[in-house]
C-alpha cells in the first residue's frame, strides 16, 4: 500500500487549494491492517458470542459470555478464515482457507475445524480418514440427536492401491458425510454418482432434497429426499448459475437460487418466486442455524439491505434502521430472537458491531478502531450515462475536509468482473481518500447487484463497452468539476488489475498511472488455462466465453484487447504487483506484462508478493 500511493503522489502531483483545513492523513497501516473483527455470531441460547480477534497479522477466537468473561481464546495463525457458525452452545465451526500445490497447481482448498467449548478439544474435518481427501467442499448444517451434535459436510472420497498413496479417483464427484463433532467419526450420509451435487438437511438430520448439475449439457435436476426417485424438476443453465440452498420458509419447501431465486414444494414441484423483484445474481441467504430454514435474503445493489420472511426479525430490522446510523445488518441472533448481533457502517462509522438485547444496545467492538470516525471519509452514488445511454451506477469517496472540486482521482474497478461496490467503508478507498484523493468505482456493465439483463449486457463487451464505461464515468465527474482530468490515475485488481492495464494500453489519453494487482493481460492466456482442451462442456468455459467474446481458445481478436500484446502502446507508468501463490489469477500474467513492457521500453515496476 506505502508503495501503490508513493507511486500516486508521483504520478499526481499538486492538490490545489483547500476550502477548509483537512485533517493530518492517518499511516497507512491503519488501513492496511486486518479489520480487528472478522466474524461475529451468538450461540442460539444468546449467552455466548464467538468472534474472530486480529491482533497484527495473527488471528484468534474468542468466545465470552455476557458478563464479558473469556470461556475460550485460541490461536488461530494466519489462515484466511471464511466462517464461523455455532452448533448448540458447545461446538464451533471454523471455515478457513489455504492454497495447496495438488496435482502440480495451486488451488485454494476449504478445510473445515471444529472446537468443543466442553471439552476444549479440536480437529479438521476429514484430517484422519484417508479414505477422504482432507478438505471440505460444502457444508449442510448441524444437527442434535440422541445428545450428540453432527455436521454435515461434502468431501471427496480417496482410493489407495498398492504401492501407492491415495489419491481422488479421476472423475470422482463429492459425497455428503455426517461427521460427530465430538470424536470425530464419520459416516456416509448421501451418495452422489455421476454429478456433482447438493442437499438440503432437515433438523433431524434426513436428506430432505436433493439435487445434481451435469456441467456437459448444463441440465440441473432437483429431486424429493435422497434422490432415489424421478426427478421434481429439470431446469438448463448453461453457466451453471443455480443451486440448491437449503430448507424453505416453510416445511416442505426448499429454496433454489437463480437469477430469479424460488421456492420449491417437495411435494408437487410448485414453485414461485421468493420474494417480489429480487434480483438473484448476488445475493446471501441467510439461514436460520436453530432451525435450519431460510429467514431471509441480504442484497447488494448501491448499498446493502437485509428483507427478512420472518415477520419478527423483519420488526427487529425496522427499528434498528431507524435507530442506528448508516446501514444496519442484523449479523447473527439467538434462537428465540431476543439478542442479536448488529453491523452498523456508514458515512462516520467505519464498522461497528453491537450486542442488541430487547431494546438496549450496547456497542461489541469496532473493525477499524484506529479510524477516528471524523477521518471517515463520506460517500455517495454516481448515476451516469454510457455513451450508448445504458444507465451506468458508481460509488464515489470524497477526501474529508477538502472541497471536492479539482480532485485528484483514483478510478478503481472491481475484480470479478461479476461484482460491484456498493456505499460503506471500503478500507482501500479510504486510505486513498484519507490522503487527500477522490476514488471512484464504478459498476461497470457486467457487474452484479443490478439484475441479469444489466450483467448479460456485459457479454461480449470485456475490453469494450465494459472499458469504456469506466472512462465515461471519469467524464461524468470531470463534467461535474469534481475532478481533475490530468490527474487520474486508474487501480484494480484481478479483473480490476485488466481493466488498469487496458486503461493505459486499449485506450490512451486518460490516466497518468496505472496499478494492477493479480491483473489479467492475456486474455487468450486466461482462456487457455480456464478451458483446457478448448471445449464448451463446462459451465466455466461457456460463461468465460460469454464475457469474452472469444470464439475458441486463441481467438485472434483477443490480441486487441490483451494490454501484454499492446504493450508498445502503454502512455503511462505501470506499477505490478502479485502474489506468489494467486490461483485465481496466475502470476505469469503479470509476469508476461512486465517482460512485454520492458521490451518496449516502458516505465514499468513488478512487485512480488510472498503466498
Amino acid at each position: 500500500m506505502r508503495r501503490l500511493i508513493a507511486v500516486l503522489f508521483v504520478c499526481l502531483v499538486g492538490f490545489g487549494p483547500m476550502a477548509r483545513a483537512a485533517p493530518a492523513p492517518l499511516p497507512l497501516d491503519v488501513y492496511g491492517r486486518l479489520p480487528k473483527i472478522e466474524l461475529i455470531g451468538l450461540a442460539p441460547s444468546g449467552e455466548r458470542v464467538a468472534y474472530v480477534d486480529v491482533a497484527g497479522d495473527e488471528r484468534q477466537l474468542f468466545v465470552r459470555d455476557l458478563q464479558n468473561n473469556i470461556l475460550l481464546q485460541a490461536p488461530l495463525g494466519n489462515h484466511k478464515i471464511r466462517a464461523i457458525e455455532w452448533a448448540g452452545d458447545s461446538h464451533i465451526i471454523i471455515e478457513i482457507s489455504v492454497t495447496s500445490t495438488v496435482f502440480l497447481q495451486n488451488d485454494e482448498f476449504f478445510q473445515s475445524l471444529v472446537l468443543s467449548l466442553d471439552t476444549k478439544k479440536d480437529f479438521g474435518v476429514f484430517k484422519n480418514h484417508p479414505d477422504i481427501f482432507p478438505a471440505t467442499f460444502g457444508y449442510a448444517g448441524a444437527v442434535t440427536k440422541d445428545g450428540r451434535w453432527y455436521g454435515y459436510f461434502r468431501g471427496f472420497p480417496m482410493s489407495k492401491t498398492r504401492g501407492f498413496e491415495p489419491t481422488i479417483d479421476t472423475g470422482a464427484v463429492t459425497q455428503l458425510y455426517r461427521v460427530d463433532l465430538d470424536s470425530g467419526d464419520v459416516d456416509l450420509a448421501a451418495r452422489a454418482y455421476e454429478h456433482q451435487r447438493q442437499w438440503a438437511v432437515a433438523p433431524d438430520g434426513a436428506i430432505a432434497a436433493t439435487a445434481d448439475y451435469d456441467e456437459t449439457d448444463g441440465l440441473w435436476r432437483l429431486y424429493a429426499g435422497a434422490g432415489n426417485g424421478p426427478p421434481i424438476a429439470s431446469l438448463k443453465e448453461p453457466y451453471g448459475e443455480i443451486g440448491l440452498v437449503g430448507l424453505g420458509p416453510t416445511p416442505g419447501s426448499v429454496v433454489v437460487a437463480k437469477s430469479e431465486p424460488e421456492v420449491w414444494t417437495l411435494s408437487d414441484g410448485t414453485h414461485k418466486p421468493l420474494m417480489d423483484d429480487l434480483p438473484g445474481l448476488d445475493l446471501r441467504y441467510l439461514i436460520d442455524p436453530t432451525t435450519r430454514h431460510l429467514v431471509g435474503v441480504r442484497e447488494s445493489g448501491d448499498t446493502r439491505r437485509q428483507r427478512f420472511l420472518d415477520p419478527v426479525l423483519s420488526a427487529r430490522l425496522a427499528s434498528l434502521t431507524k435507530a442506528f446510523h448508516g446501514q444496519v445488518l442484523i449479523e447473527s441472533w439467538s434462537a428465540d430472537f431476543k439478542r442479536l448481533i448488529v453491523y452498523t457502517v456508514g458515512d462516520g462509522d467505519p464498522g461497528s458491531y453491537w450486542l442488541v438485547d430487547g431494546a438496549s444496545a450496547k456497542p461489541y467492538g469496532d473493525t477499524y478502531p484506529e479510524v477516528p470516525d471524523a477521518a471517515v471519509a463520506t460517500t455517495r452514488v454516481v448515476d451516469y450515462k454510457a455513451a450508448d445511454g445504458l444507465d451506468i451506477h458508481g460509488v464515489l469517496t470524497l477526501p474529508a475536509g477538502r472541497d471536492p472540486k479539482n480532485l485528484p482521482v483514483v478510478v478503481m474497478p472491481h475484480g470479478g468482473p461479476e461484482d460491484h461496490d456498493t456505499l460503506g467503508f471500503d478500507w482501500w478507498a479510504q486510505a486513498f481518500a484519507n490522503h487527500g484523493y477522490a476514488v471512484f468505482q464504478p459498476n461497470f456493465r457486467g457487474s452484479s447487484g443490478y439484475g441479469l439483463a444489466f450483467r448479460d449486457a456485459g457479454f461480449g463487451q470485456w475490453g469494450r463497452k465494459m472499458q469504456t464505461d469506466i472512462s465515461d464515468g471519469l467524464a461524468e465527474l470531470v463534467r461535474e468539476g469534481v475532478v481533475d482530468p490530468k490527474r487520474a490515475c486508474i487501480v484494480g485488481a484481478s479483473y480490476g488489475g485488466y481493466a488498469a492495464l487496458a486503461g493505459v494500453t486499449v485506450q490512451q489519453g486518460l490516466y497518468r498511472c496505472a496499478v494492477s494487482y493479480g491483473g489479467i493481460s492475456d486474455l487468450n492466456y486466461l482462456l487457455n488455462d480456464s478451458i483446457p482442451g478448448d471445449d464448451d462442456r463446462s459451465a466455466t468455459g461457456r460463461y468465460l466465453r460469454s464475457f469474452t467474446g472469444a470464439r475458441t481458445n486463441g481467438d485472434p481478436a483477443m490480441g486487441q484487447l490483451s494490454p501484454a500484446r499492446l504493450a508498445a502502446k502503454a502512455d503511462a507508468p505501470i506499477l505490478l504487483m502479485h502474489g506468489s501463490d494467486d490461483s485465481v489469477v496466475k502470476i505469469g500474467q503479470s509476469e508476461e506484462m512486465e517482460r512485454d513492457l520492458k521490451a518496449a521500453g516502458k516505465p514499468v515496476e513488478f512487485v512480488l508478493i510472498k503466498g
